[in-house]
C-alpha cells in the first residue's frame, strides 16, 4: 500500500515519520480515530498520535543496556512528546494551521443609527 500525502491520514503519518509502508506503527482505522477525537485536524491529530507513540515506547523499551548496545526509552518518549507541543504550539498560534473556522460576533445593524449605544 503507497501512501498518499494528499489525505489527512497521509499528511498525519507524515507529520509523525510513520512512512515505512513494510512496518507501519498505526493503522488507518488509528489515524482516522485520531483525527475524529480531534475534530479533524491533522496537526492535533498528529500530536496525539506522536503522545501515544511516546506512552508505549515508555512502557516497552524503557532503558536497556546490553553489551554495546543500549537504548533508552524515556529519552525517546520526551522528544516525541516534545514534537507533539510544537505540534499543538503551532495550531494554537495559527500557523500552517489546517483547520479553518471563523468568530461570531454580535451584530446589531442599529448600533449608532438613530442614536443606540451598546449595552
Amino acid at each position: 500500500m503507497a501512501i498518499d500525502y494528499t489525505t489527512d491520514a497521509g499528511k498525519v503519518r507524515l507529520l509523525v515519520s510513520d512512512v515505512d509502508e513494510a512496518n507501519l506503527l498505526l493503522t488507518d482505522e488509528q489515524i482516522a480515530a485520531l483525527l475524529t477525537l480531534e475534530g479533524g485536524s491533522v496537526k492535533l491529530a498528529a500530536a496525539q498520535a506522536l503522545d501515544t507513540i511516546a506512552s508505549s515506547e515508555a512502557l516497552v523499551s524503557k532503558v536497556i543496556t546490553t553489551q554495546d548496545l543500549s537504548t533508552d526509552g524515556a529519552k525517546v518518549a520526551a522528544e516525541l512528546r516534545a514534537r507533539a507541543a510544537a505540534l499543538r504550539q503551532q495550531v494554537d498560534d495559527g500557523t500552517g494551521d489546517d483547520t479553518v473556522g471563523f468568530d461570531i460576533v454580535d451584530f446589531d445593524p442599529h448600533l449608532g443609527y438613530l442614536g443606540y449605544e451598546p449595552c
